[in-house]
This record gives structure tokens, C-alpha cells and sequence, in this order.
């Protein structure tokens, strides 16, 4: 009897790939994050040499310590933050960061990005929304990023969403467009499962939600 080869090495594939991917890109980051950990204890050397010998040169050797001591970091400097006194110290230090001259604007920049897309009570980032692009006819997934404002906002006539529109399969980059609000439709899966479905190249649909209204495009 001939065996199903073929079968056989597309289904262990089926199994083995997602483990595989998965484990290489944990340890991309753990890398990453060593090498970082790496270049500071480097910098400290001659900082906190007694007699030419490094007291925490070890350290180097440890895989993943890296991730573990920044992980340490944003857990201290969450609980810092979360007193009087913490937040008192973060306010001077972003004084001190937008008053130097070219760091402010790209600290200033990258902290309302951040606060945006962080924030417990922003939209960014919050909803699925199905949108006509590159042109009408053809549909993509896209998030809710907000609502064009200030000058922009009064070019506008109308209701108008901020919408970012990721590449496939690398959802990291891709475009920002500011669509009518009636042009868009709101989608009830959630952020992570259109993730999945951007990424997997509509491979992978989420489940179906049974109050999802029937698909009716925009005039």
C-alpha cells in the first residue's frame, strides 16, 4: 500500500511551524533585549572596576537576564508612578526632556503616540473596522485610531475616522487614512482576531458573530 507521504509532511508541518515561529521569535527578543542589557554593562565597566576586575561581569554569561531585569524595571517604575511622588518626579522629568532642543520634538512626539495608544480610556486602537481601499470595490481591515482633530479636523466637513490600515503579513507597517465615518463599518470581532485574520492573509477568519449586521457597502 503506497503511503501518503505528502499528507504526512504537510500535516507534521501544520504542527511543527507554529512552535517553530513562535520560538524563534521569542528568541529574536531575548536577544534583543540581552544585547541591550549587554551594551550597558559594557558602558559600566569602567564605572565600577575595583582594581581592574568587574565585580558583575558574570552577569553577562546569564541568558534571558536581560529581559528579566527590564521586565524588574517597568514593574518598579509602574509602582513608582502610581503615588504622588512618582508622578511628581515624571512630570520634571519630561520638563527636563522638552527642553532640550531636538529631543523635544522627538520625545514629544513618541510620548503622544505612546499615551494614545496606552491609554486605558484612548480608542486607539480599540475596534476592527472593514473600509473600500485601495479603491472602491475592494475591502480591507483596518483600526480605529481616532478622530482627525485640530487644523486637520477643521478642513473636514462631517463625521470623519482616523484609520490605520496594515500590510500584509507584516502588520507593523502600513497607512494612515482619515475616512468618512460613513464610509466605515464597525466590526464586532475584536482587535486580536483581525490581527490574526490580517496576518494569516484571510486564511485564518474569526469566528462569526451572530449580531454582526449583514455586510451593506456605502454608497
Amino acid at each position: 500500500m503506497k503511503l501518503p507521504i505528502k499528507k504526512y509532511l504537510l500535516a507534521g508541518l501544520l504542527v511543527w511551524l507554529p512552535l517553530a515561529i513562535t520560538i524563534w521569535v521569542l528568541h529574536w527578543l531575548v536577544g534583543l533585549l540581552d544585547s541591550v542589557f549587554l551594551g550597558m554593562m559594557y558602558g559600566l565597566d569602567s564605572v565600577i572596576s575595583v582594581g581592574g576586575v568587574n565585580p558583575v561581569a558574570g552577569l553577562r554569561d546569564v541568558p534571558g537576564l536581560g529581559v528579566g531585569l527590564i521586565l524588574l524595571l517597568l514593574l518598579l517604575t509602574g509602582a513608582l508612578v502610581s503615588n504622588v511622588a512618582g508622578r511628581w518626579l515624571v512630570r520634571q522629568w519630561d520638563r527636563l526632556f522638552t527642553q532640550i532642543p531636538i529631543v523635544k520634538s522627538i520625545y514629544t512626539s513618541v510620548k503622544k503616540v505612546s499615551d494614545t495608544l496606552f491609554s486605558s480610556n484612548g480608542n486607539a486602537f480599540r475596534k476592527a473596522v472593514m473600509l473600500q481601499y485601495p479603491r472602491a470595490g475592494s475591502w480591507t481591515i483596518g483600526f480605529q485610531t481616532g478622530s482627525p482633530s485640530g487644523e486637520v479636523g477643521q478642513h473636514l466637513d462631517g463625521e470623519w475616522m482616523s484609520v490605520y490600515v496594515p500590510t500584509t503579513p507584516n502588520p507593523t507597517s502600513g497607512f494612515f487614512l482619515m475616512v468618512p465615518r460613513a464610509d466605515v463599518i464597525e466590526l464586532s470581532m475584536s482587535v486580536d482576531e483581525a490581527l490574526t485574520y490580517v496576518i494569516s492573509m484571510g486564511a485564518v477568519a474569526p469566528d462569526a458573530q451572530t449580531d454582526t449586521p449583514p455586510l451593506n457597502p456605502p454608497a
